[in-house]
């Protein structure tokens, strides 16, 4: 499709492109923008319907939008702009620069414009920022008939059909009901009388996003909707855009959990100089940190001087150590992400790596001892190494198991407590319970 693209432009050939537009997916289409050059891809947006543009324009990256707009003209922009849904137009605002912005907020209709305006009032990362306003709402002596009718009328400009909101003269959210219960029901009865009113599940303006995407799990909604503190119906969240908050909070969660401060733009549009700034503070705080292992071995440097061949196994503590105690923290850190562990189940993670940990260390202290053993002959070596080796183990997991919820119960996010800060930890803790075990044993 994008060679026929690439010809239909050069030639010109306007009436055979927008034919063939109009049964590509809109996905596909996006990519194919990226593959285009700038010029070509201002004339293939303008080849597009106007509503097949704006799902288009949703869907590409933001360095693509923001040349877009600089492109286009204002009547062409604000056409784009008063068909992209509220919600989508927000976030579009929210990552371009001021002076975008303002292009944008201009050749904007008033409506959209305050609409736009509404939803930026909310905080960051509040169910607020990420919900739209462009819903079905019903009213209770509707009847199924009325009802449809009312749906017909405004459906066109609404982000999903499917769930209907039902509100009182106040606008305070009393009941749902779908468009799937409506068919089922004659046209004359009410919606009161239909629609679900029991156990209704919604989130405030204010509640994190995370709480959001935590619902759309347990409960597979397609839209949920989002209430003031008034239990006024102020908006809902759509699966689609729940499905961005769990990407951007996996992604942000794979940054921290690698010691990187997180960042929002892809990995290929990162400068260099703001890449390197991303990476090097925790690096840094993780090196300064680090020191204390120096400082460990200088204290214990007479058991070295009395047995060198102590040196060859501090590798190989370390290291097991470190992935012990990363395996655990992983565990924990994904199962608090989608809900399966609790702050109150801190004690039933610690007893689980506890007898995890005695399986594990106990095995691998076996057969590290029979290794060196083998290798070295000495008895009295070989039982150092193990023993050291059992404890490091045990310490790791249970450190690892432990970390993450004591960060959840101090208000930080798990990830924090991921495989760069756990094997700080467990390094310096290794250390000091290899070096005790040699002095105890090989009396040095």
């Amino acid at each position: 499709m994008l060679a026929k693209i690439n010809e239909l432009i050069e030639t010109k050939n306007i009436k055979d492109l927008r034919t063939l537009l109009e049964d590509a997916n809109t996905a596909d289409l996006a990519d194919a923008f990226d593959e285009l050059d700038p010029e070509r891809r201002v004339r293939l947006f303008r080849a597009l319907q106007k509503d097949t543009a704006a799902d288009v324009f949703a869907y590409l990256e933001s360095d693509t939008q923001e040349e877009l707009v600089s492109q286009l003209t204002a009547p062409e922009l604000g056409r784009i702009i008063d068909e992209l849904f509220l919600d989508d137009a927000a976030d579009l605002v929210e990552e371009m620069p001021a002076d975008v912005v303002k292009r944008i907020l201009e050749s904007a209709s008033p409506e959209t414009r305050k609409g736009i305006n509404q939803l930026l009032q909310y905080k960051e990362d509040s169910a607020g920022s990420i919900m739209t306003t462009e819903y079905i709402e019903l009213k209770p002596n509707m009847t199924v008939e009325e009802s449809f009718r009312h749906i017909r009328e405004v459906g066109t400009d609404k982000e999903t059909l499917y769930t209907c909101y039902v509100v009182d003269p106040k606008r305070v959210l009393i009941g749902v009901v779908t468009v799937k219960t409506m068919l089922l029901s004659k046209y004359e009865d009410r919606i009161l009388d239909i629609m679900t009113d029991a156990n209704l599940i919604t989130v405030n303006t204010n509640d994190d996003r995370e709480k959001v995407t935590e619902l759309f799990q347990k409960y597979d909604f397609m839209a949920l909707p989002v209430v003031d503190s008034q239990k006024h119906l102020v908006g809902i969240v759509t699966v689609d855009d729940a499905m961005e908050v769990m990407e951007e909070e996996s992604t942000e969660d794979f940054h921290k959990m690698a010691a990187i401060l997180p960042f929002d733009d892809s990995y290929l549009d990162m400068g260099i100089f703001e890449l390197a700034r991303k990476r090097i503070i925790w690096l840094m705080i993780l090196m300064i940190s680090a020191t204390f292992s120096g400082q460990i071995i200088t204290h214990y440097q007479s058991v070295f001087a009395a047995l060198p061949a102590l040196i060859a196994s501090i590798p190989m503590l370390m290291d097991t150590g470190g992935n012990a105690g990363s395996q655990s923290s992983t565990l924990v850190i994904r199962a608090i992400a989608i809900g399966e562990l609790k702050l109150k189940d801190a004690f039933k993670v610690l007893f689980k790596e506890l007898r995890v940990s005695l399986m594990v260390g106990g095995a691998l202290a076996i057969v590290n001892f029979a290794y060196k053993y083998a290798i070295s002959g000495d008895v009295l070596l070989a039982l150092v190494v193990g023993i050291s080796l059992f404890a490091t183990v045990i310490f790791a997991q249970t450190i690892g198991g432990m970390l993450p919820l004591l960060a959840r119960a101090l208000g930080f996010d798990p990830a924090l407590m991921a495989s760069p800060i756990v094997t700080t930890i467990v390094d310096a803790g290794s250390l000091t319970m290899y070096f005790f075990v040699a002095s105890k044993i090989m009396m040095v």
